[in-house]
């Protein structure tokens, strides 16, 4: 289909917007997906960038300004902030932080309010915060309009895609760094998409397909072994701490290097999940059959149209992946936590190490910060779930930045992740028969 020329005019943010001639900074929760979420920002004009990278500054400073009883990924974003306030060229009049909010009694609802109270406290009560709420499914974004609440999807969707290409390919590479340079030439790649397509919601999807497509290639190209499959070990939990690779140490490439291959909740199961409490929310208010009812209807049949086009090239890649819709993992997390009684992401991490036991898994970690509620309650439900699901192992991971000889509570795990497959393996392979068993040994 051929696009006529106004379609292909980029959008410009208004000048009186609240964001005009600003810089915004955005909290660098999963790799990929921030760069590809602040390029939607830059598709409107904003300036806008992820947070620098994580290191002993960062917690230095997120232990000096925060009390202690504050989860890990509060110390890790206020740190993160901080140190940009101390680069000589940050102009706090033209600065914004994103920090995005949400109810119920997860501690992290109490960031952004915390966050604007320590920058006036510390001088920098001029510093905008940009804070959606879970509650409303984010759908604050929509301040700067419908496109971009649009673009901002489709920009943590394909990051998540290159993710998964990443982690299927990675441990699998016969010359190390060959995919991680192939997803950061496809971050790259996905960004400028991202950052200079038009204005047209088609154009801009066609684009972004067409991008992805090429990550597809750069990934196919990548040598790797072709040996029998590793142990594949589900990660659930928090989602900044199972994302973010300087708060959970780099877990998953621990994993990797031990001999395994990870399958990692991404962040649009998170969003879903938001979508679906806003609309259960309006129909417990009343307001079930209200315009703000169907806008919360529409909007997630047009995310998930969205995210069904930008998977469509990766049909083979992720074959025997694909990611559960929400009522699936609700309902198979019911029996442990029942929804809507239980909330949040302990009800996530519980149905989706079900989901993941079911789709051939061999072992499920959960990464979360220490004391962490939705851990806390999801670590007590484990055993059961375990012991439902053929024993497979699961394993919480608590991170507070302290150290810890974490290397060998993987080799340890790993240990019964592999002796669950060796299991898992036999008893598939004695049901198979013994005309099924000479076949397949043929």
């Amino acid at each position: 289909m051929r696009i006529s020329s106004h379609q292909c005019v980029r959008r410009q943010l208004a000048p009186d917007h609240p964001l005009a001639g600003k810089t915004v900074y955005v909290p660098a929760m999963a790799a990929g997906s921030a760069d590809a979420f602040c390029a939607a920002l830059g598709w409107l004009g904003v300036d806008a960038y992820p947070t620098p990278p994580s290191d002993a500054r960062t917690l230095e400073l997120g232990g000096k300004h925060t009390l202690g009883d504050e989860c890990y990924p509060a110390k890790i974003t206020v740190g993160d902030y901080i140190k940009i306030l101390e680069q000589p060229d940050t102009d706090p009049k033209r600065t914004v932080f994103m920090m995005a909010t949400g109810g119920g009694p997860c501690r992290f609802g109490q960031y952004a309010p915390y966050l604007k109270m320590l920058l006036r406290n510390l001088g920098y009560g001029e510093i905008q915060l940009f804070s959606p709420s879970n509650e409303r499914g984010y759908s604050e974004v929509g301040d700067l309009g419908t496109p971009f609440l649009r673009a901002a999807w489709r920009a943590l969707v394909g990051g998540d895609i290159l993710r998964r290409l990443l982690l299927q390919t990675r441990p699998y590479e016969t010359t190390a760094s060959t995919s991680d340079k192939a997803f950061q030439d496809s971050v790259d790649d996905y960004c400028q998409t991202m950052r200079h397509s038009c204005a047209s919601a088609d154009c801009q999807m066609k684009s972004l397909a067409a991008s992805l497509v090429r990550a597809r290639d750069r990934f196919h190209s990548v040598p790797v072994r072709k040996t029998p499959a590793l142990p594949l070990i589900g990660v659930v939990g928090e989602i900044f701490c199972r994302l973010n690779t300087f708060s959970n140490e780099n877990l998953v490439r621990r994993l990797e290097e031990q001999g395994a291959e990870c399958w990692i909740s991404d962040i649009p199961e998170w969003i879903a999940y938001t979508n679906h409490g806003e609309l259960l929310q309006l129909r417990e208010d009343g307001h079930g059959f209200t315009w703000d009812a169907l806008r919360s209807k529409l909007r997630s049949r047009v995310q998930h149209t969205d995210e069904q086009a930008l998977l469509a090239p990766f049909h083979d890649d992720f074959a025997g992946r694909s990611e559960p819709e929400v009522a699936g993992l609700l309902e198979l997390a019911y029996p442990y936590l029942p929804h809507p009684g239980a909330d949040g992401e302990m009800v996530l991490s519980v149905g989706k190490a079900a989901y993941l036991a079911l789709n051939g898994a061999d072992g499920v970690v959960d990464i979360s910060p220490f004391t962490c509620m939705n851990g806390i309650v999801s670590e007590a439900i484990y055993p059961r779930l375990s012991r439902d699901y053929g024993d497979i192992p699961i394993r919480n991971f608590y991170f507070d930045g302290t150290q810890r000889d974490l290397d060998r509570d993987v080799g340890i795990y790993l240990e019964l992740a592999r002796s669950y497959r060796e299991k898992r393996l036999r008893e598939s392979q004695s049901c198979a028969g013994p005309s099924d068993g000479a076949t397949a040994a043929l």
